[in-house]
């Protein structure tokens, strides 16, 4: 998940506000409504409710929360997010086409590399590309990081070799695809505040649309023209996809220059809030993106028919659209820590007692369905959990950290999950085990974040 939401590290609105004490806001009956509300949002120090910390958030009425602009910025969002994490979505049709194509010669540990690498680079780049996108703003990141992502999946069409897959699509594809990725999500939070998780959850939908829409495609194309010709094609339309994406994102706020300092990253873990919103997305990463990789070769292993493994990830992803969109609407009204609790332990729940003892054709399309709508709002609320529970002027550095260290997560899950089906010689059940085991422990880590700030009660948290 990348610094996402760095952007906000650009809201100037503490640089009017020096005291650490909290000020309460009586009018002056001498002023006019219009001097007493200006006057309020230049001195009122308010309480987040929700984060429940002293926070200094820019006025509300700074945020459109709506309008052509915001919108087409979503829009465009929404085609970074088809292509980019879209692709992600997809990464069991590349994981079945190697292991039984051009790196046949290798275990699916040693395959499993591949996408665990670009998930890493794609997602710690984030407090790389956060930095970058704060100094200067959406435009650049998005030209470049276009060029290099196309590029990088027309070099895939070209390899053979192991090292060949391995720098063109876990290097060179994932660099761009996160510079893309890092500035639609950063514009976004300049644009709403009150239908923030609701406006993040329509964007991030394009990788469930991009997860529904691609593998089938995929799968048809490397039948009738082959792999190469295959990327050539997905490569042509992405191109056409973040076109758009650079014609319509863009900030609300003007690039902040600040500069690098690594003290920041490593300081902001002091907050125990942050700390243990970082450990929960390690761990619930760690797991959540096995079901992508091992499902379809499960699948071909029990014996599924080849006209109907194509469907499972669109499956997947199909109900991961709604997943997305729906926790992001309840997310604003009951609480973003509460349904991020929820979906979390449905997850965990959905691997182990539904993909765990199925072994047939209609269990598991029972399970992906469900892990796909359960899971798919975890990627588009992790920015507004640390927004949160942040200071809008330290936003970047303290998304960048989360994210930092939520990659290494997403680096060891899959080589860890193909070493233990390897050690079980082409079982799935250890694996499936782990991967439930991984995202409940993320599951206890959000609620332990949750109690920190509001104990065990029921509020809106």
């Amino acid at each position: 998940m990348p610094s996402s939401i760095s952007s906000t590290s650009t809201v100037g609105v503490n640089d009017f506000l020096e005291s650490k004490e909290d000020l309460v806001f009586y009018p002056d009956e001498g002023k006019t409504s219009t001097e007493s509300t200006r006057d309020k949002n230049t001195s009122l120090r308010i309480i987040d409710v929700e984060a429940g910390e002293k926070t200094a958030p820019a006025p509300a009425d700074d945020y459109p929360d709506g309008g052509l602009e915001a919108w087409l910025a979503v829009l465009g969002g929404w085609c970074a997010m088809f292509c980019t994490f879209g692709m992600i979505n997809c990464v069991g049709v590349f994981e079945q086409y190697y292991v039984n194509g051009p790196l046949k010669q290798y275990d699916e540990s040693a395959v499993s590399w591949i996408p665990s690498v670009l998930v890493f680079l794609m997602i710690f780049c984030g407090s790389i590309f956060g930095l970058l996108y704060d100094n200067y703003g959406p435009r650049w990141l998005l030209i470049g990081g276009s060029i290099t992502y196309i590029f990088g999946l027309t070099m895939i069409s070209l390899s053979r070799e192991y090292y060949q897959f391995f720098l063109a699509q876990s290097i060179l594809s994932s660099i761009g695809s996160s510079a893309v990725f890092n500035a639609c999500m950063s514009s976004i939070v300049s644009w709403f505040l009150k239908n923030r998780a609701a406006a993040y959850g329509i964007m991030t939908s394009g990788s469930s649309v991009g997860g529904v829409v691609l593998p089938i495609m995929m799968n048809k194309l490397i039948l009738r023209i082959g792999f190469p010709w295959m990327m050539r094609t997905v490569a042509l339309i992405f191109s056409v996809l973040l076109a758009v994406s650079c014609l319509t994102v863009k900030s609300r706020l003007p690039p902040r220059p600040r500069r690098f300092v690594l003290g920041e990253y490593v300081n902001n873990l002091k907050d125990g809030r942050l700390m243990a919103t970082a450990v929960a997305a390690f761990f619930f990463v760690m797991g959540m993106f096995l079901p992508f990789n091992y499902v379809v070769l499960q699948a071909q292993q029990a014996g599924f028919s080849p006209a109907l493994m194509p469907y499972l990830l669109p499956v997947l992803n199909a109900a991961g659209t709604l997943g997305r969109i729906v926790p992001g609407l309840a997310a604003d009204r009951i609480g973003r820590f509460n349904v991020v609790v929820i979906i979390t332990f449905l997850s965990s729940v959905f691997c182990l007692a539904v993909w765990l003892p199925v072994k047939n054709m209609a269990g598991i399309i029972s399970f992906v369905a469900l892990f796909g709508f359960s899971s798919g709002g975890v990627i588009s609320l992790g920015p507004t959990l640390v927004a949160q529970i942040s200071d809008m002027s330290q936003i970047g550095t303290r998304v960048g950290t989360v994210f930092a260290l939520q990659s290494f997560g997403a680096l060891v899950g899959s080589p860890i999950g193909g070493a233990i089906v390897a050690a079980q010689r082409g079982e799935y059940v250890g694996l499936q085990v782990f991967c439930g085991c991984a995202m409940m422990m993320g599951c206890l880590t959000f609620l332990l974040a949750r109690a920190m700030q509001a104990g065990l009660r029921l509020v809106k948290v």
